[in-house]
């Protein structure tokens, strides 16, 4: 029996998986099918905010509506992630190594993106509280926030899906910032109508200083996590 010399040289040990990374962290199954259906909803978020928003800035150019206006500026903010989103899964990267780069800074840029949306938010309650800033029963704000309450959601549900099951906190980061979308529609509407039946106008600003408090919880959460997959 032959022993093969080595001459002391010993074989390259295999890569393992990044610190703070197992395999029961990841579940990487049909990949770029999986990526595939993140671009999409990804693209699909920040397509519907944009016109969102130019619509909403129109009709409120129009009506003199000061809500309206806020509202779609809002839905610009809320395209930030998205974007970060596009650029993540938009292109195929070289290397399991690249990819997990690539999902680390789309993690953090996303957290940066919470605190941004955040102090935008609280600029704008605190600035309708100072001016006593009343919601417009308008038509079309009432028809775009209800929009917003139906399509964020089935969003949301879906973004944490695919997130889920490619194992990606970038993803999962971006569907919460979807949900807040969602709050801030609600609390639009809420504004409107307690406005409009019991002259109460200051359920739009104080539901808005909320959701700064969760989008700032979500922000620490989101660049404290270091869990991070290469799927």
């Amino acid at each position: 029996m032959v022993r093969q010399q080595t001459h002391g040289l010993r074989p390259s040990p295999v890569p393992g998986p990044e610190p703070g990374l197992t395999n029961d962290d990841c579940n990487c199954p049909a990949r770029p099918a999986r990526h595939r259906a993140a671009l999409v909803l990804s693209a699909i978020t920040v397509g519907y905010n944009v016109i969102e928003g130019v619509v909403s800035l129109v009709f409120g150019g129009l009506a003199g509506s000061a809500a309206l206006i806020g509202f779609g500026l809002d839905s610009f903010m809320e395209s930030l992630s998205g974007g970060i989103m596009l650029w993540r899964f938009g292109r195929r990267w070289d290397t399991p190594e690249a990819e997990l780069r690539a999902e680390r800074r789309a993690t953090t840029a996303v957290g940066i993106t919470f605190f941004v949306f955040a102090a935008y938010v609280l600029y704008e309650s605190v600035d309708k509280l100072v001016m006593r800033e009343t919601p417009d029963p308008s038509l079309p704000g009432i028809v775009i926030a209800l929009l917003s309450v139906i399509t964020m959601p089935t969003l949301f549900l879906l973004k944490r899906r695919v997130a889920r099951r490619i194992g990606s906190r970038s993803l999962a980061a971006d569907a919460k910032q979807t949900l807040a979308c969602f709050f801030l529609s609600v609390a639009l509407l809420v504004g409107l109508g307690l406005n409009y039946f019991f002259g109460i106008w200051l359920a739009d600003p104080f539901v808005g200083l909320l959701i700064v408090g969760y989008l700032g919880r979500e922000g620490v959460l989101t660049l404290r996590d270091r869990k991070f997959c290469s799927c």
